[in-house]
């Protein structure tokens, strides 16, 4: 008896296939608006993180005190003496996740018509789209449960996942080809970039624990905290950082022995310098009592450190994405 042999994979590429055919026919942007695009995506995607931040650091976490709506019976803020601020600057962040949901579909629309053959691409153009409403509901379930501290942390940590996928795009737009590429480091080089980047993602965890165990809780009246000691866990991080930036010289240097294209050695430089600046403001922000302004560069700064360290990992391969 004979039978039909079946071909692993044939059914998705077939379905890619059809989605490539279908998007050729929609309009293209022109190509000189393609990357600008792409980087306003990211732009938008680290602007979400500061003016969180702001709402953070502000108090303004329970502004608007329940979800979706901002008061009960009200999809906008009803302005009262108690309000004061508050449910201003947590309505304006919630206004700008609508910016960033459109510059997502934009940025998926283009990523579809400017390269329908490149499946990578497309998948975490997705991926982008599809986090926004994945963390609109993390951030009202946050609120109704009172700034719960560990959905802080993961509500901020699915923001890095978000800024690592839109700069994977930015850096994915420089290429022009689909297909996996070979690497232009060594693979030692490229092993050890993996795994900085690996210690990086500890980073920023123990990061997120610092801010969940110290005074910035996100409401000005019911601080919710981990109940962790701050110095603890404070030097916990500080010790993985001085791990990070040891991690980060050894693969700046195996890249810069190795490298056959000078855009990996540059994007190492990146890291090493975003890495440094920000150890720099976290060791001040630590001494100095934690000051507003301190603590919100240093949010801006681990979405930099989340950008250049994905541009310097994929920048080990030609076409990483």
């Amino acid at each position: 008896m004979s039978s039909t042999p079946t071909v692993t994979g044939a059914e998705p590429s077939v379905r890619a296939g059809r989605v490539a055919r279908v998007v050729r026919h929609l309009p293209r942007l022109p190509a000189r608006w393609v990357r600008p695009v792409l980087v306003a995506n990211l732009v938008a995607e680290v602007g979400i993180v500061v003016t969180g931040g702001v709402v953070r650091l502000t108090g303004s976490g329970l502004g608007c005190s329940t979800w979706p709506e901002c008061q009960p019976g009200s999809f906008t803020p009803v302005r009262t003496p108690e309000s004061a601020y508050h449910d201003l600057v947590e309505f304006g962040n919630r206004t700008l996740t609508g910016v960033v949901a459109v510059l997502a579909l934009v940025t998926l629309y283009v990523v579809l018509t400017t390269w329908p053959d490149r499946r990578r691409m497309q998948l975490v153009a997705v991926g982008v789209l599809a986090g926004i409403p994945a963390q609109a509901v993390l951030g009202g379930i946050t609120v109704l449960t009172g700034l719960n501290p560990w959905l802080v942390m993961g509500h901020f940590l699915l923001s890095m996942v978000l800024i690592a996928f839109s700069s994977a795009l930015v850096r994915g737009s420089r290429d022009e080809v689909s297909g996996p590429g070979e690497l232009v480091v060594h693979p030692l080089a490229r092993r050890l970039a993996l795994g900085t980047s690996a210690v990086g993602a500890v980073v920023l965890l123990l990061g997120t624990i610092v801010t969940g165990s110290g005074p910035h809780s996100g409401d000005a009246d019911t601080p919710a905290r981990t109940g962790f000691d701050p110095r603890f866990v404070s030097w916990m991080h500080a010790d993985a950082v001085m791990l990070f930036v040891g991690l980060v010289v050894a693969t700046l240097v195996a890249v810069r022995i190795t490298a056959t294209t000078d855009r990996a050695r540059r994007s190492w430089d990146m890291v090493l310098v975003v890495t440094l600046a920000q150890g720099l403001v976290g060791y001040v922000q630590y001494f100095t009592g934690l000051p507003e302004l301190l603590v919100l560069v240093h949010m801006l700064g681990a979405s930099l450190l989340v950008v250049t360290l994905t541009v310097g990992v994929l920048s080990t391969r030609r076409n990483p994405v």
